[in-house]
């Protein structure tokens, strides 16, 4: 994977065409909201027939799934997202666009839709601005990969137009890595007062501080990394990036199987110095530790400190060869499942110092083909669906890491 994927590439294939073939003709009725959901309407599903389209060069089913995504008009309300409305009606005609190879095709839906994106970043970022002056802690969908800024801004990292709205949310990012005082508390500035299901839990009080990739720090980080390696830096970037790293190296633990870093931090655990979780969890995308690892290797190759990616890659390759946690994978969505974990160790792979990661990369592919055909009991969308499962399928298959980097979206390239 970091050059191929050592796969069966028919089986893969197999199985990779028998999803897709299962996803020709998108919904005839889905509403707006329905429809442009990255996560499972029919703009995620929509992405799996872009990347095979670059394969084939069969693009009349990509188009017809297209249609279908903005068929009702576009959402462009305050609580749209990159998962989620023009956001994700944005991300996917800019990535038909480059896979299509013409500047012309769908050149004004892009501009309508840019414009929209573009005024929506300028107003989530006063909204949140005013929050933090204001002493609020922040809901997690202020900032995530899947609600919020960090997810409008991976998509204007590749396909921002000439606007300040990237560079606003990387310094609102900047800001939101300073601690906050809130209630008489130093706390670090994504500390939210909710649980990790995005409401007042009695299991949290006080809320907590996430890690994951897709809900927690690690998606600001992953983004502020990604930024800086393009070149796109704004005041306090470095800096941002060096305390997200301080607090993470703060709650790295160790065990006989390697270094790790739990889920979350109630107030709890930061009252005590120790965190509840005991031990590592699932190692998936949206919270486990591959995405944690993905976001410190970007962090470190972004501020060139070659010993914080040799702990991030060997923390993985640990992860990756003990059997206690691999074997709590129990499906194969791109969220929490084979599909997420291929692509993200994959990605990993590809920018690693040495190959004590692409050394593992057999076994998961090993694990991944049994699950190939175990999609009848899930939706057809890309986070928990079959269109993810599919794609990974697809990039093993041609031993490709995505042609049309719709993985974007995860924030792990």
């Amino acid at each position: 994977m970091t050059a191929t994927t050592p796969v069966a590439a028919g089986p893969a294939k197999a199985a990779a065409d028998a999803i897709a073939n299962l996803l020709t003709t998108p919904p005839d009725s889905a509403q707006p909201h329905q429809a442009q959901s990255l996560a499972d309407g029919a703009a995620g599903a929509t992405l799996l027939h872009i990347e095979r389209a670059i394969a084939t060069g069969q693009w009349d089913t990509t188009h017809r799934w297209l249609r279908a995504v903005v068929n009702g008009g576009v959402l462009a309300t305050i609580d749209s997202s990159l998962y989620q409305g023009a956001p994700a009606v944005a991300f996917i005609l800019h990535a038909a666009r480059r896979a299509y190879g013409t500047a012309d095709r769908y050149g004004q839906a892009i501009q309508a839709v840019d414009r929209a994106v573009m005024a929506l970043a300028h107003r989530r970022v006063d909204q949140a601005l005013a929050r933090i002056a204001r002493h609020e802690l922040p809901a997690m969908a202020e900032y995530d990969i899947i609600s919020g800024l960090t997810g409008i801004g991976a998509h204007l990292l590749r396909n921002a137009r000439d606007d300040d709205a990237l560079p606003r949310i990387l310094a609102y990012l900047v800001r939101l890595t300073r601690p906050l005082r809130h209630d008489d508390q130093v706390l670090p500035g994504w500390w939210t007062a909710l649980g990790p299901h995005a409401r007042i839990s009695a299991a949290f009080p006080g809320g907590h501080a996430n890690h994951g990739l897709a809900h927690g720090i690690c998606g600001p980080l992953a983004l502020l990394a990604l930024a800086a390696r393009r070149g796109i830096v704004v005041d306090g970037h470095s800096e941002a990036i060096e305390r997200v790293c301080a607090w993470l190296d703060r709650w790295r633990q160790h065990d006989d199987n390697g270094t790790w870093w739990p889920q979350w931090i109630t107030q709890d655990d930061r009252q005590t110095g120790r965190p509840g979780q005991t031990a590592p969890l699932r190692p998936s995308w949206c919270y486990g530790i591959p995405g944690i690892v993905r976001a410190q290797q970007l962090a470190a190759i972004a501020t060139g400190d070659p010993v914080r990616q040799r702990l991030a890659e060997h923390a993985l390759a640990s992860c990756l060869a003990d059997p206690g946690q691999v074997d709590r994978i129990s499906d194969l969505s791109l969220c929490h499942g084979w599909a997420g974990l291929l692509l993200t160790v994959w990605r990993t792979a590809a920018d690693a110092a040495t190959t004590v990661v692409s050394d593992q990369l057999a076994a998961i592919a090993d694990r991944l083909l049994p699950h190939a055909t175990a999609t009848g009991h899930v939706g057809d969308g890309l986070l928990e669906g079959r269109a993810g499962a599919a794609l990974a399928l697809h990039a093993a298959a041609r031993g490709e890491l995505p042609a049309s980097e719709w993985d974007a979206c995860l924030l792990i390239t």
